[in-house]
């Protein structure tokens, strides 16, 4: 996630947007043992429910921004370097901190999981690893999941999507460029002079879409339900509608245009709306959560699917706008962590479970315990991407 800029454009909004995001991902992982009711790799005793509304009405939208985020830089990027050198840096880029994630960072955290908050006999670390992390042992009897084996790539799956999206881009060029006619060029296709424009039609379209493609999806895999996709890229079906339309509109809006014509008061309405739906389940403290359901052929679904992808368009447009128009310039400060925002993503969840861990037998409830981990594991993490980029050899890596 290095600086964004394309050509002689620097687009200081979507860098600041994007440590925004950072910050959201890190807070929504600090949450996890103290509201939300998804599996996590520390198990808070106390619960505090406006943490579960907060972890839902930040994740209805912040990967989907920065799906859409990433996409609006692969076609500059592509163009300046050409598809084979282009495809080659993404894998150097992505591929070693997925496999350090994987081989070393996860199954630490997996470990101290299968001691904590399994009922399960100890054993070593080495036996752990090869028997249970790798999966070459038993299923021990008694297992309590949350799969088997406990290999997994933890929040590095969005590494492996975004390298699934470039490799698609990529062949998609390489077909175009195949049957581009004689004469053109066939490596630059620049935005356009003057953006094409962006209409509510447009936007209420695109969110009916997408809802009614998450809604579909739901029906077969609900919200939480993990699959190895292809046995390798870890695949939550459930919101796959929504990051793909969204990394598909990130490359259409370079090319069209669309990050500067999109109508300021648009963008404040559609915030108003999502801020609007958002404030109505805070305000309810998860009354309206009878209404849902995440999964299957229902009212309750496709109503879910809709309000979610409402959210989910309501903020990242609003909050595209509200950046364009207001976060779009160079900032010491900001302009000196917007290069840690990558390293930060990959580094951030082994802080935040020891600080959660850290803070087990601190007698504060969990609101307090969860602003103190956000606060330091942001701070830590920052400080983390900072050393690492320091690092040669630690810069190769992650």
């Amino acid at each position: 996630m290095p600086p964004t800029s394309t050509g002689g454009r620097r687009y200081h909004y979507l860098d600041n947007l994007k440590l925004l995001l950072i910050v959201l991902v890190v807070v929504h992982h600090a949450s996890q043992p103290y509201g939300p009711a998804d599996w996590w790799y520390f198990e808070g005793d106390d619960q505090e429910p406006l943490l579960g509304t907060l972890s839902m009405v930040s994740g209805a939208f912040r990967m989907a921004l920065f799906f859409l985020i990433s996409a609006f830089l692969i076609p500059p990027a592509f163009d300046g370097k050409g598809g084979r050198r282009f495809v080659a840096d993404r894998f150097k880029r992505f591929v070693p901190p997925i496999l350090v994630g994987f081989f070393v960072l996860v199954p630490v955290l997996m470990y101290a999981y299968y001691l904590n908050f399994r009922d399960l006999p100890p054993m070593g670390f080495l036996d752990y690893y090869t028997g249970v992390y790798l999966g070459m042992g038993d299923e021990p009897a008694g297992w309590t999941g949350p799969i088997w084996p406990d290999r997994q790539f933890a929040h590095l799956w969005f590494l492996q999507h975004l390298l699934c999206y470039v490799l698609l881009y990529a062949a998609w060029r390489w077909i175009a460029d195949r049957f581009r006619p004689a004469g053109r060029d066939a490596r630059r296709a620049a935005p356009r002079s003057t953006p094409q424009a962006v209409g509510t039609g447009a936007i209420v379209a695109f969110t009916a879409v997408i809802a009614l493609a998450t809604f579909a999806l739901r029906v077969f895999y609900p919200v939480d339900q993990w699959v190895p996709m292809l046995e390798f890229i870890q695949t939550e079906p459930a919101d796959m509608a929504q990051y793909g339309f969204f990394f598909l509109a990130g490359v259409l809006a370079y090319r069209r245009g669309w990050l500067e014509a999109i109508p300021a008061r648009a963008g404040y309405a559609w915030l108003a709306v999502a801020l609007v739906l958002s404030g109505a389940h805070f305000a309810a403290g998860g009354r309206l959560d009878a209404l849902y359901a995440m999964g299957g052929f229902n009212a309750g679904n496709l109503l879910w699917s809709t309000v979610e992808t409402t959210i989910c368009v309501g903020l990242s447009v609003g909050l595209l706008v509200v950046f364009r128009e207001w976060a779009d310039r160079p900032n010491r400060l900001l302009t000196a962590l917007a290069p840690l925002t990558f390293t930060v993503y990959v580094l951030h969840v082994p802080l935040v479970v020891g600080l959660q861990y850290a803070m087990a037998a601190v007698p504060v409830g969990a609101p307090a315990k969860f602003a103190v981990v956000s606060v330091a594991a942001t701070v830590a993490s920052f400080a983390a991407g900072w050393l690492v980029r320091k690092t040669p050899y630690l810069r190769r890596l992650i």
